[in-house]
């Protein structure tokens, strides 16, 4: 039986806040680093919850359209107002805990293998991996590739090739989780900071040093803008 009948699904409140500030933001000529109105302004003038403006204001940042500065307001982050569609992102934060969940478990038995059985070669991948994410967040970007090289460097490492397998499998859903991690403010610095860690362990050949240090590392990556907003939690 078709389901082109099936019923017509309701906007959720925030998706149209969101639309709202995407309109205000365009008729009122914001430009890159200027300032939105408060939560509270906003709440006020559209006539919704501030649980809304919040929801709202979550999706723009996480969608790259504004950032959203801890204690300072939020600013207009992008000259460009397309974005990833919020049903995108519903299914996004949906699997993305598994994800996380998969990386803890697989990639720390990976960087303890690799602390057991890496060569010269493999500390050799494992050094320009970091060396080229540090070149890409001196010059202003995110690390993506430098972070990409230097898991992968450790899973060629760790010489299990279900385990390389699994991680080849869900090679898109990390790079998800990856991307979202390197874009929240400060994170490029610190997880190189930290992979850094993991190859101290692993060059000095310390097993549980370096599925501690990745574990470590991993956690930080779990904390993710997209995690603290809940579509589906009723709003005020």
């Amino acid at each position: 039986m078709s389901d082109a009948l099936r019923p017509v699904a309701r906007p959720r409140l925030y998706e149209q806040v969101v639309e709202r500030i995407r309109e205000y933001v365009a008729d009122s000529g914001l430009e890159v680093g200027d300032k939105l109105p408060a939560e509270r302004d906003l709440a006020q003038r559209l006539g919704v919850s501030r649980a809304s403006v919040k929801q709202a204001i979550v999706v723009l940042d996480v969608q790259g359209i504004v950032e959203v500065r801890h204690g300072g307001g939020t600013y207009l982050a992008s000259a460009s107002l397309d974005a990833e569609p919020v049903e995108q992102l519903v299914e996004r934060r949906r699997r993305l805990p598994d994800v996380l969940e998969a990386r803890e478990a697989v990639e720390t038995k990976l960087a303890e293998l690799a602390a057991q059985r890496r060569t010269r070669e493999d500390l050799r991948a494992m050094e320009a991996a970091l060396e080229h994410m540090a070149e890409e967040v001196a010059t202003g970007g995110h690390g993506e590739e430098g972070d990409r090289r230097f898991h992968a460097a450790i899973t060629a490492a760790a010489r299990n090739p279900l385990l390389a397998e699994f991680m080849t499998s869900i090679a898109t859903q990390i790079a998800e989780s990856r991307a979202e991690s390197l874009h929240q403010p400060g994170r490029p610095s610190r997880s190189l900071a930290q992979h850094h860690s993991i190859l101290e362990a692993i060059l000095r050949g310390d097993p549980r040093a370096a599925s501690a240090a990745m574990r470590r590392h991993l956690r930080t990556v779990a904390k993710v803008r997209l995690l603290s907003w809940d579509p589906e939690n009723p709003e005020e």
